[in-house]
């Protein structure tokens, strides 16, 4: 019995990535089980739909997500120094989770309409409170322009981040604190010359 949560776990991995792949609807349980190496009535020994194995993937990186921001949340840090926490854990995240962000970004419209996955709606309302405050109160402390539209800002910071994980590749050039980096770098201070 040792040995079932580890394969499990593999199993998970191997849908995350069928799923990343080839997208939630058109991935099949066979599929699932034929890139696992085993026979597809043994999958259901571990779980009980394909729909239970998404729902993990999904709430396990958002768990894992939300551990890590809440505690840049909660380490009393001033506005800039919380945003350049939040990328840099984002680009860690994606790192670790890259098919569970590829299949968040391409199925979460369609899944947050299904009870099973309401979830997914309450993180995306905690997230987007979560920069909105960093971003205001960065206007208000004025560590941010007061000029600074703090709704576009904060799509534009998580548009540029997530997008990422359709080129990052984990193991790749470069680390996801050296891609936070350079992101930020563009972003407080811009790409133009300062004389």
């Amino acid at each position: 019995m040792s040995a079932a949560p580890e394969r499990r776990e593999e199993i998970l991995a191997t849908a995350a990535e069928v799923f990343a792949a080839q997208g939630y609807r058109a991935t099949t349980v066979r599929r699932i089980a034929d890139e696992a190496g085993m026979l597809a009535g043994s999958l259901y020994y571990h779980f009980d739909s394909k729909e239970s194995m998404l729902d993990e993937i999904l709430s396990g990186f958002l768990d894992d997500l939300w551990a890590r921001y809440d505690a840049v949340l909660a380490a009393g840090l001033g506005p800039r120094e919380t945003v350049e926490a939040l990328v840099t854990e984002s680009f860690r995240e994606i790192d670790r989770h890259h098919a569970a962000v590829a299949i968040y970004q391409k199925e979460s419209k369609h899944l947050r309409n299904q009870p099973r996955f309401a979830y997914l709606v309450e993180s995306q309302v905690r997230f987007e409170k979560a920069w909105l405050g960093t971003l205001e109160r960065g206007v208000a402390e004025r560590a941010f322009r007061a000029d600074l539209d703090v709704r576009l800002t904060y799509r534009f910071l998580r548009d540029t981040v997530w997008v990422a994980a359709s080129w990052y590749r984990p193991g790749g050039q470069h680390s996801p604190e050296e891609i936070a980096r350079q992101y930020l770098s563009m972003v407080l201070e811009g790409i133009t010359l300062r004389e």
